[in-house]
């Protein structure tokens, strides 16, 4: 019955889509029409299609957390008290970032009432989960899921007593970051009493490169114990980088008994290569974009962010330290964009002085006409 009611729920999604392809809306898009959720099932669900309701949201509550772009609407009810962990699988986003979601009791529609349980910004299309402590029984709570940074994604949600992919630990690129020593980085964690003796066997080791849309385990690094049967608490692992690039390390448990969570150990950013990695040595060939990096100061260190205007797709994201001694810093190749059909580019390019407040500018490039197009 399930499976036939998720079938439903995608023809219906594509029949209003093709009825109305520039309004389609999801069927939970305002409040008054929220999904109701039942503990253990499973729903698929999408962002496209989905609007605001302006008066039904209050951003103040949440901070820098979430920006409304493209919400939709859940309640769950807890039969029973106790921890719950919300289960988000499945994503297929047009760009990296995956969904946001925000917990909250309150009257619907009425921002004053709202009392914020969790809000949380995934990054990444992993699977993760997020906990719930100490639900009240019989007390509805809205449940608002949103594309990440105005993405687009499909997802499953779960609202159940076991927790399901990886805990949830949003972590944007830190310009402080450890510098592997030939591509290889070492990572060091430790392992609390309480893990080893509620069963934990082993910690995994994932990794995802910036770009990249979901993490890889790249080892798991079993729990060893003294001769006298005492856990050990300290772990080391190393790992030799594929590429330059930035990576994100995440460190979790595992093999815990009676269905305990996966517990976050070390979540780290890694860069591969100097502490700000200028742009390719060789001259750019091909048509270019020329930044105005010569406004900021030698050895300044830039965070470069590329996105397609309207969408806010990320074309291109960067670290450099400015070297006027290497001019082709300044030009970005444009090729594979032109090909997309892209004139027009939007460009922040952030600067933190070493004794000063973290600022950035933003701006718009159009790119030269492709070869063979009058100009």
């Amino acid at each position: 019955m399930y499976a036939a009611g998720t079938a439903f729920f995608w023809l219906l999604l594509l029949l209003l889509a093709a009825a109305h392809p520039s309004r389609a809306q999801c069927p939970n898009d305002d409040l008054e029409n929220r999904w109701l959720l039942r503990l253990e099932e499973t729903v698929a669900a999408s962002t496209t299609g989905c609007t605001v309701q302006r008066r039904c949201v209050d951003e103040r509550l949440t901070g820098k957390c979430i920006e409304y772009h493209n919400d939709q609407w859940f309640e769950f009810t807890p039969p029973a008290a106790g921890r719950y962990f919300v289960n988000i699988g499945g994503q297929q986003c047009r760009d990296v970032r995956g969904v946001q979601l925000v917990v909250l009791s309150g009257q619907p529609c009425q921002p004053a009432t709202y009392r914020i349980l969790s809000c949380t910004s995934l990054g990444t299309q992993d699977d993760v989960f997020v906990t719930l402590d100490s639900l009240a029984a019989g007390r509805p709570y809205l449940l608002c899921v949103d594309g990440y940074l105005k993405d687009y994604c499909r997802f499953t949600l779960q609202i159940s007593h076991q927790a399901l992919g990886l805990p949830v630990s949003y972590q944007p690129p830190n310009p402080v970051r450890l510098q592997p020593v030939g591509g290889v980085v070492e990572l060091a964690w430790q392992v609390p009493d309480s893990l080893a003796l509620a069963g934990t066997t082993a910690c995994r080791v994932l990794r995802r490169e910036v770009h990249q849309y979901r993490s890889v385990e790249v080892a798991q690094v079993p729990l060893r114990h003294d001769t006298f049967g005492r856990p050990q608490s300290a772990y080391t692992w190393r790992d030799s980088l594929p590429a330059p690039g930035q990576y994100h390390y995440r460190v979790v448990s595992a093999g815990a008994a009676h269905g305990a969570a996966p517990a976050l150990l070390l979540a780290q950013w890694v860069a591969n290569g100097e502490p700000a990695p200028a742009m390719p040595g060789p001259a750019v060939s091909g048509p270019t974009i020329r930044l105005p990096l010569n406004e900021f100061p030698r050895r300044a260190a830039l965070t470069i962010v590329v996105t397609e205007p309207g969408s806010g797709r990320v074309l291109l994201a960067r670290q450099l330290q400015r070297d006027p001694a290497q001019p082709q810093q300044d030009e970005l190749p444009v090729a594979a964009w032109q090909a997309q059909g892209i004139r027009q580019v939007a460009v922040a390019i952030g600067w933190q002085p070493k004794n000063g407040r973290k600022s950035s500018r933003q701006f718009r490039l159009t790119l030269p006409a492709p070869e063979g197009l009058s100009k």
